[in-house]
C-alpha cells in the first residue's frame, strides 16, 4: 500500500489549485482524475479579480493572462432593443479586471505549475471508496482493471456536483434543481458587437423571458462561449425529485445549425456562427453540502455547493475554497496547525458557499444585481472582493475607527512603496508573494522606525519561514528604505490600511490575503498571542 500526505480526488480547477497550493509549500501530493484525459471545454469562463489576486500569489497570473481576454461589460437587449450597457468599472487601487478564458486553458495554466513541482495529476484513476483510520484515511483507488490502496493523512474532494468522496461522507447535499435544459457552444459570432463585451439577448412576454441567450467573449477573433435554452429537439424530460441534476450531458450535443437558429431569432444584427469548436447540453442545480468535511477529509468546489452560473461565481468560489484549505492543511502535515485550524475551513467557507448559492439564484431569476442598492458594491461582489470571515475564530484584533480593513476583510493593495534597492514604485500585494503570513508594521514617523524595524525583526526570528514582516514608513524622499523598510512616499497604504494619527500599528495578513489581526502599539506578545491561534511554536 502506498502513502502520501494528501490525496485530492478530481483535477478540475478546484482540484489542481489545492494540490499546487500545498505543493508551494513542500507537501507530497497525489492527485487523481477517472478522466483518461483533460476535457477540451470552454464551460466556465469568467475569471473574476480576486481570482488574480489569488493568482498572482500563487505564480500562475502571467501564464493566464497570456491565455485570456478581458470583460470590460454587458450590453443587455430585450425584444431587439439594447435597454441596459453595464460597465464592469472598479476603483483605481484594485489590481486585475475582469476577463475570460476556457476552462480548458485554466487547467492546462494549473497542471503546468503543478508538474514544475514535481507532480503529474493520475488520470483514469477513479476513487471507489475510502476507510477512515486513527491516523487518516485509506483510499481504494480503481485504474483500468486495477485497484490499489492508497493511505494519505488527509483527502480532499475535488470532485464534482456528483462527488464520491460527499457520498462517502454521508454529507446532505440539499437543494432543487432547474426545470430548464440550456445549451451551451463555443462559436465564432462574425457580428460588429464590441470587443469585450458580453452580450445578452432575450424576448418577453407579459413580463416573462420567453427566449434568451447570453454570450460570453474569449480569447480569439469574434469568439464566444453562447449559452441558451435548449433547442426542443434536443430537450428531455425533467429529472426525478432529489437527483442531482446538475453539469453537461454528453450524448446530445448541440449543432451549428441549432446555434444559428439562436442568432437568427434573438442576435441584434444579422450574424452567422461558425468554427463550432464544442458543445453540450446541460442543466442547473442549486445546492450545498451539510458541511464541507472534517476529521481529515473534506469538500471544495462543486462537490460541497453548485448553482447558477450567473456572474461566473462558481468556479471562482471553489478556486478560493481550496486556496482557503491549502495552506492550513499544510501546517497539519508539517505539524504546526494549531489545535482547531482545520475545523475554521468549514466555519469560513460554508457561509460563503450559502451566500453565493442564495445569490446566483436570486439573479438567475431577477437579473444581475438584484437585491443590490449601489451599483460600484454589486459589481464589487460579483468581482468576489466583498467576501471575507468577519466572525471566524481565526480573526482578532481591533475593528479600524479610521478606515481601512477591519479583521477578516480582504487585504487591500497599494500603490507607491519605495525601497532603496529598487528601481521602481512597488505594489503591497507583493509582498504578499510568499506561503507565510506577512506582518505589515506601521511606523507614521521617523522616531518610530527603529522600534518597529525591531519587532519586525523579533517576529522573522521567533517564528522562522511561517511569516515575513515589513515595516511601512511614513517619512519624506530620502527617508532610509532598506532591508524590511519600505517607504510609503504617496501615503496611499496608509490610506488603504487605515494608518493614521501618530500610533504605530500592525496588520497581519493572512497566507490567503486577509486580514488576521489589527491592533495599535504593537508588541510581540500580541503577534504571537494572535498567531497563536493558527501556528504550534517553532521555526
Amino acid at each position: 500500500m502506498s502513502e502520501t500526505s494528501v490525496l485530492v480526488v478530481g483535477a478540475g480547477p478546484v482540484g489542481l489549485t489545492a494540490a499546487l497550493e500545498l505543493r508551494r509549500r513542500g507537501v507530497d501530493v497525489v492527485i487523481v482524475d477517472r478522466l483518461p484525459e483533460p476535457p477540451q471545454y470552454a464551460k466556465a469562463v469568467g475569471i473574476q479579480p480576486r481570482t488574480l489576486e489569488v493568482w498572482d500569489a500563487m505564480g500562475v497570473l502571467r501564464p493566464s493572462l497570456d491565455v485570456s481576454a478581458p470583460m470590460h461589460g454587458q450590453l443587455v437587449y430585450v425584444d431587439g432593443q439594447e435597454v441596459m450597457r453595464l460597465e464592469l468599472a472598479l476603483p483605481e487601487d484594485v489590481p486585475y479586471r475582469f476577463v475570460c478564458m476556457p476552462q480548458y486553458a485554466t487547467e492546462r495554466v494549473l497542471t503546468q505549475a503543478l508538474a514544475e513541482h514535481g507532480t503529474v495529476v493520475r488520470r483514469g484513476v477513479e476513487l471507489t471508496g475510502f476507510d477512515r483510520t486513527a491516523d487518516g484515511v485509506v483510499a481504494a483507488l480503481r485504474d483500468g482493471e486495477d485497484t490499489t490502496r492508497l493511505a494519505a493523512r488527509y483527502l480532499v474532494g475535488c470532485d464534482g456536483a456528483h462527488s464520491a468522496v460527499r457520498k462517502g461522507l454521508g454529507v446532505s447535499f440539499d437543494g432543487d434543481a432547474f426545470p430548464e435544459e440550456y445549451m451551451l457552444a463555443d462559436v465564432e459570432l462574425d457580428w460588429s458587437m464590441p470587443a469585450g463585451y458580453g452580450i445578452r439577448a432575450s424576448t418577453r412576454t407579459d413580463g416573462t423571458t420567453t427566449d434568451m441567450m447570453v454570450c460570453i467573449p474569449l480569447p480569439g477573433d469574434g469568439r464566444y462561449r453562447l449559452s441558451t435554452f435548449v433547442a426542443p429537439d434536443l430537450a428531455t424530460s425533467a429529472p426525478g425529485v432529489g437527483t442531482v441534476a446538475h453539469g453537461l450531458e454528453g450524448g446530445r450535443r448541440p449543432t451549428l445549425g441549432h446555434i444559428q437558429a439562436v442568432l437568427d431569432r434573438l442576435a441584434p444584427e444579422p450574424t452567422r456562427a461558425s468554427a463550432l469548436r464544442w458543445s453540450s447540453v446541460f442543466r442547473i442545480s442549486h445546492r450545498l453540502a451539510g458541511n464541507y468535511g472534517g476529521n481529515r477529509v473534506f469538500l471544495a468546489g462543486d462537490a460541497a455547493h453548485i448553482h447558477p452560473p450567473t456572474g461566473a461565481q462558481g468556479m471562482n468560489t471553489g478556486i478560493q475554497d481550496a486556496y482557503n484549505l491549502g495552506w492550513k492543511l499544510a501546517l497539519a502535515v508539517q505539524g504546526r496547525a494549531a489545535d482547531g485550524l482545520l475545523d475554521s475551513y468549514d466555519a469560513e467557507r460554508r457561509p460563503i458557499g450559502e451566500e453565493v448559492v442564495g445569490r446566483t439564484v436570486r439573479h438567475a431569476r431577477q437579473g444581475i444585481g438584484a437585491g443590490e442598492t449601489d451599483a460600484a458594491t454589486a459589481i464589487a461582489r460579483e468581482a468576489q472582493l466583498l467576501l471575507g470571515y468577519p466572525g471566524s475564530p481565526l480573526v482578532g484584533g481591533d475593528v479600524p475607527d479610521g478606515g481601512g480593513p477591519a479583521p477578516g476583510d480582504r487585504a487591500p493593495d497599494a500603490t507607491g512603496l519605495r525601497q532603496d534597492a529598487v528601481a521602481s514604485p512597488l505594489r503591497l500585494h507583493e509582498l504578499l508573494r510568499h506561503p507565510g503570513h506577512t506582518v505589515l508594521l506601521w511606523a507614521p514617523t521617523v522616531q518610530a522606525l527603529a522600534s518597529q524595524r525591531e519587532l519586525a525583526e523579533r517576529a522573522a526570528d521567533r517564528f522562522g519561514d511561517a511569516l515575513r514582516a515589513y515595516v511601512l514608513v511614513a517619512g519624506p524622499a530620502g527617508t532610509p528604505a532598506d532591508g524590511r523598510v519600505l517607504r510609503d512616499d504617496a501615503g496611499r497604504a496608509a490610506q488603504a490600511y487605515g494608518f493614521g494619527g501618530a500610533a504605530a500599528a500592525v496588520v497581519v495578513v493572512r497566507p490567503d490575503g486577509y486580514v488576521g489581526f489589527r491592533a495599535q502599539d504593537p508588541t510581540i506578545e500580541a503577534l504571537a498571542a494572535h498567531l497563536g491561534r493558527i501556528l504550534r511554536p517553532g521555526r
